[in-house]
């Protein structure tokens, strides 16, 4: 297994996530190359305790944004957003 703290790269604190979190679902950034199986199995390795029913992820394309004063564009880095919902009796990550 990858190291969970590669996989799983920060928690998104927005105000839809937090609405989410509500219901027991949290949003992670997490890592371009990783699968839904490695995003269950470091969100149960970090936080102890926890069970994951589901996994639902999203990949985001990076923005086009201008460089400097002249026309040339450029890309701002692709990411991949990852909704993971934790089962009824497990605590909650916030």
């Amino acid at each position: 297994m990858k190291n969970p703290y590669s996989v799983v790269e920060t928690i998104l604190i927005t105000e839809r996530s937090m609405d989410l979190a509500e219901e027991g679902k949290y949003t992670f950034k997490v890592a371009v190359g990783t699968n839904k199986i490695d995003i269950k199995k470091a969100v149960e390795a970090i936080y102890d305790g926890v069970k994951v029913s589901s996994v639902n992820v999203m990949n985001r394309v990076g923005k086009r944004k201008r460089v400097g004063k002249t026309a040339k564009m450029g890309r701002r880095p692709a990411w991949k957003k990852a909704v993971v919902t934790l089962s009824e009796g497990s605590i909650s990550i916030v």
